[in-house]
């Protein structure tokens, strides 16, 4: 099973036309600018139980019609269920409670007559995911925001798929993505498919790789393999280590250096240094490629990775939703706060603008996309997304970027 980015996301016409109103409703479904921020990747375990507070909540009656399940957040007629991890083992998330505050600030901001947000606790479990999915959907729920997990998203969308309730889920596993199931997280594969067109059209037609043996790292160099076959790029050779000890795979890449000119490192922020010191112990100098992961100041700092390039999100919208978040709730949010925030707004806006088929697959799939906190944003029909993301480049211990994300998918 795939790890969860802590965790494992316009044309003319119709869609043109649902930009504008979503722009229009005033809600920060804002797109943001080219600076980039680190979005984790984790097991598909549940993260370390915390002391964040998590709110005491109960059903209540709306309307007058059937009682409401979990917390609920504004008073709108269009029900939207929310499934998040608030518990593991008992004991408070600080993702769930980020994620549980950031779907409240988007109801605000969005405006609270729009929808009625129904957030119930899965317990960072699959069976609680499974009844937290029956008790929405039984409390009139017309669409699912969450699970985080992936095995909590398979679980759900059972419950889902039986009630013709589509899902905008945060697992980055897009095994369990499909029609109906939309996963807005941050994908390996588009951090993959980005820096490897860019290295492509920068010169960079012969490549290796250097990867770990862990999901994230099988994930990445399957996605790598096919991206550069897509470009008539040559992988020279794909080395693999243990977790913690890349000197194995460095001295491997060593011997095919002169038929390189980009490294391909599909590695964790934890794992960076141990690979930067081998790199600087071998004398290996090709350009070196990595994923969205890598924006952090433990990476960002190692001597090895100067001059590395790295595909990532855009994190100028995030910067804003941070200030406003902190202002709301007197703390930082996490870095997947905005996968909640923009999903929320994102359900609040179609509600406002789109009628009875608010939530069809023909508007969650809009090829014009939406512009969220993270940059824009567009659905599959099969569940995947696509998102804008830039290149930045590593120097003097800073990310800066080399490339902007794309602001539209107008043309494709």
């Amino acid at each position: 099973m795939l790890g969860e980015a802590s965790l494992k996301f316009a044309s003319s016409g119709g869609v043109a036309r649902m930009a504008r109103l979503v722009a229009a409703v005033g809600f920060a479904l804002t797109l943001a600018a080219c600076n980039l921020t680190s979005v984790p990747f984790v097991n598909d375990n549940p993260p370390p139980p915390s002391s964040a507070p998590v709110p005491h909540v109960q059903s209540q009656p709306l309307g007058g019609g059937a009682a409401t399940v979990g917390e609920t957040v504004g008073t709108g007629p269009v029900r939207v269920g929310a499934i998040l991890p608030l518990t593991q083992n008992g004991d408070p998330s600080v993702i769930g409670q980020s994620l549980r505050n950031a779907a409240q600030l988007a109801v605000e901001e969005s405006g609270a007559s729009d929808i009625t947000l129904m957030i119930v606790d899965d317990h960072s479990t699959p069976e609680g995911a499974a009844q937290a999915a029956q008790q929405v959907v039984g409390a009139g729920a017309e669409i699912i925001v969450g699970p985080l997990f992936a095995a909590d998203v398979v679980q759900a969308a059972r419950t889902a798929r039986s009630a013709n309730r589509p899902m905008i889920a945060f697992s980055t596993d897009t095994t369990v993505a499909s029609r109906g199931v939309y996963l807005l997280s941050f994908l390996i594969e588009s951090y993959v498919d980005r820096i490897v067109d860019y290295a492509a059209t920068h010169g960079k037609k012969s490549f290796a790789v250097l990867a770990p043996e862990s999901d994230y790292g099988n994930v990445a160099v399957a996605e790598f393999q096919s991206a550069a076959g897509r470009l008539n790029a040559r992988v020279v050779t794909v080395a693999r280590y243990s977790p913690g000890q890349p000197a194995t795979g460095v001295q491997e890449i060593a011997g095919v250096a002169k038929d390189i000119d980009a490294l391909f490192i599909p590695e964790q922020a934890e794992g960076m240094p141990a690979v930067s010191a081998a790199l600087a112990s071998s004398g290996l100098k090709p350009q070196i490629l990595g994923t969205g992961v890598w924006n952090d100041p433990r990476v960002l700092k190692l001597p090895a990775l100067q001059g590395a390039w790295f595909a990532a999100p855009d994190s100028a919208g995030f910067a804003a939703f941070s200030q406003r978040y902190r202002a709301k709730f007197n703390s930082s949010p996490t870095r997947l706060a905005t996968l909640s925030y923009d999903a929320v707004s994102l359900v609040a806006a179609l509600s406002r603008t789109q009628g009875p088929r608010r939530f069809s697959e023909a508007a969650l799939t809009n090829a014009s996309g939406f512009n969220g906190a993270d940059g824009v944003f567009r659905f599959h029909a099969e569940g995947r997304n696509d998102r804008g993301l830039a290149v930045m480049e590593i120097n003097n211990g800073e990310a800066t970027v080399v490339s902007p994300a794309q602001h539209s998918f107008a043309g494709g």
